[in-house]
């Protein structure tokens, strides 16, 4: 019978000191000076792109936020005349950051519990998932502009919304024109527009969760909601802290859904003013970009705030 001599050594031939893994990691690339060059120009193209535009931009903005400014004139230094004006002069900047504040709270935390839970329904063995994958992630690939157009046909008084209301003796309210549900109508559109997307992010976490430690869970007599609430959800933290950041930026700044169903007046009764839309007309139906830079400061401050509070409050979860 043939015998296969061992090595000498108890490491692996690869291991050893003339191996070739111990030569690999010997081994440097050089690059010339031309190289490096031509990666410190690549690099440097975005880099000014986002000194311009970021944050040159930013602060321009705070700069502007001291001055009356019509564009077509030179800027004259007001002190804080702007800020004065939003925080005391005018209400609506007041009724505008609430109805954000609103929006925000409802629509992220709707959109993270049920993208969640559809996360979970399609990550499991059933038939037809990949269908229901691409169902729910669908309205999140078309256009923003487009989806507010068709729903803004769908609450109409004379919409389908209604109309299939009144199929069953149900009548429908005024969804536009009503304040008591033009803001709430918003919060459903942008709710059913961003679901598909974070149900994907959250699937994408979910599958990262081990099996033998849910299996381990499950031999031990936990339940479905107590896997989900010990296994599962500490181990895609990271998943949820992108998402609801991620939420709470996109809703407070939420701008073409109140424009286009309020027709830009964030009417009824400013019920759909948001943040964004008030810097909107301040500066392009008043001419205000005084005013408009100082609200669009005291916003970047509420998103820093919030979102840093998020991450403050899930790392200590």
């Amino acid at each position: 019978m043939n015998t296969v001599e061992r090595p000498s050594s108890a490491l692996p031939v690869p291991l050893r000191s003339g191996g070739w893994l111990a030569r690999r990691r010997k081994a440097h690339v050089k690059y010339s000076r031309e190289d490096v060059m031509m990666g410190y120009l690549f690099v440097l193209v975005p880099f000014v792109i986002f000194l311009t535009f970021s944050f040159g931009g930013m602060v321009f903005d705070f700069w502007i936020s001291f001055h009356r400014w019509a564009v077509i004139d030179t800027p004259v230094f007001n002190g804080s005349a702007n800020y004065n004006y939003i925080f005391r002069m005018d209400p609506v900047f007041w009724t505008a950051i609430k109805n954000t504040l609103e929006f925000s709270f409802f629509v992220v935390t709707i959109q993270t519990i049920v993208s969640f839970f559809l996360a979970l329904i399609v990550n499991q063995n059933i038939r037809g998932k990949t269908f229901f994958r691409t169902t729910f992630y669908f309205p999140s690939v078309t256009s923003s502009v487009a989806i507010s157009l068709l729903f803004l046909y769908l609450f109409n008084n004379l919409g389908l919304i209604n109309y299939a209301g009144s199929l069953i003796g149900i009548t429908g309210p005024n969804w536009l024109g009503d304040p008591a549900y033009a803001l709430r109508s918003i919060m459903g559109l942008n709710i059913w527009t961003t679901t598909g997307t974070l149900m994907v992010i959250f699937l994408a976490a979910l599958q990262d969760v081990p099996r033998d430690t849910l299996e381990a869970a499950a031999i031990d007599g936990a339940t479905g909601l107590q896997a989900i609430v010990r296994v599962i959800l500490p181990q895609i933290r990271p998943a949820i802290f992108f998402v609801v950041a991620n939420g709470i930026i996109g809703t407070l700044q939420v701008f073409d859904q109140a424009f286009i169903m309020s027709g830009g007046s964030g009417g009824p009764e400013n019920a759909t003013m948001t943040a964004v839309l008030y810097i909107y007309n301040q500066a392009f139906t008043n001419g205000y970009y005084g005013v408009a830079a100082a609200t669009s400061f005291v916003l970047f401050c509420v998103i820093f705030a919030a979102t840093l509070t998020v991450r403050r409050v899930i790392e200590k979860e």
